[in-house]
């Protein structure tokens, strides 16, 4: 009688078990299809943009393509020198770079070591909305607002420009790099900044030998973020920055990035699968590559940074 009942009652437990073992399975099947398709999809991209870049270095030498001063594949006689276009790309990243780095960081700083907890929780928001202003508004400010203040300080300023494109960048950035360096900071133990306060140190000195340095790995993954976001900006330098590629590190002039250029040949003037138009994924290959360097040297900082301080 006893094992009856006791078969009875371990049917319905085995038919839980068995429920919620499936369900665990499905979501584990769910979730393994949502990291493969992130993967997937990055492959699925890198193999279209070599694909039809491909075609381009059977018709221009390699040597041409990093050699050749001029980068004018739309005119009659085009020349294919893409070191202009990555010329106008580090010069817009760079201005971008000294403005987002300096204040993102100060600004992370402030939130995390200086500002309260019922403040920050009011501002920071505030600071990420930022972020989710349409980079085209962000573009017509630079041309309309900011060209025209700079022209009262720079009078022989072009009115397309890689210097007011570069600032406004800079600004737009700013988000990226002081949340997630604050969230790095707030990681910091507690038992560092009240060491560090014990031996006498100030709140500046704990803020900048303390806690920043036992935060840098995951400070250094927010500059990475800024320099990617700054590298692949195209709306912004579309419209302020000018469509002139030329090799200058003069920032009141007109310039070109890889991204302004991949927007001018997008429009369409162009007949698809001529070697003008594989021209675009020329340039998102070099974009990509890039890209790809910084990352690899931000994981490269971040893995030495946890290795110092484990």
């Amino acid at each position: 009688m006893d094992s009856k009942l006791a078969t009875t009652f371990s049917k319905p437990q085995s038919i839980k078990r068995r429920v919620r073992e499936l369900k665990e399975l499905v979501i584990r099947i769910i979730l393994f299809i949502c990291a493969a398709s992130s993967v997937l999809i990055t492959f699925g991209v890198v193999w279209t943009l070599l694909k039809e870049a491909f075609p381009f270095f059977m018709e221009v030498s390699v040597k041409n393509f990093l050699t050749d001063k001029e980068w004018t594949p739309l005119f009659e006689n085009p020349q294919y020198g893409i070191f202009n276009l990555i010329c106008g790309t580090f010069l817009t990243t760079a201005i971008a770079l000294s403005v987002a780095i300096p204040l993102g960081t100060i600004t992370a700083v402030f939130l995390s070591e200086y500002m309260s907890n019922r403040y920050r929780e009011i501002l920071k928001p505030i600071l990420e909305l930022l972020a989710a202003v349409p980079t085209v508004v962000y573009g017509y400010f630079a041309l309309l607002f900011v060209t025209p203040l700079l022209q009262k300080i720079y009078p022989d300023l072009s009115s397309f420009n890689a210097l007011s494109a570069g600032l406004v960048m800079g600004v737009m950035i700013i988000p990226y790099v002081s949340s997630l360096s604050e969230d790095a900071m707030r990681a910091v133990p507690v038992h560092l900044r009240e060491g560090s306060l014990a031996l006498g140190a100030s709140n500046l000195q704990t803020s900048f030998k303390v806690i920043i340095p036992s935060a840098f790995s995951g400070i250094a993954s927010a500059y990475v973020l800024g320099i990617s976001r700054a590298l692949g900006e195209t709306m912004v330098v579309a419209i302020a920055a000018g469509l002139q590629p030329k090799i200058s590190l003069n920032p009141l002039e007109s310039t070109q990035t890889l991204t302004a250029y991949i927007v001018q040949v997008s429009q369409g003037d162009l007949p698809h699968g001529s070697i003008g138009y594989k021209t675009i994924y020329v340039a998102g290959v070099v974009l990509l590559f890039f890209t790809l360097i910084f990352n690899l040297i931000g994981l490269r900082i971040r893995s030495k940074m946890e290795i110092k301080f484990k």
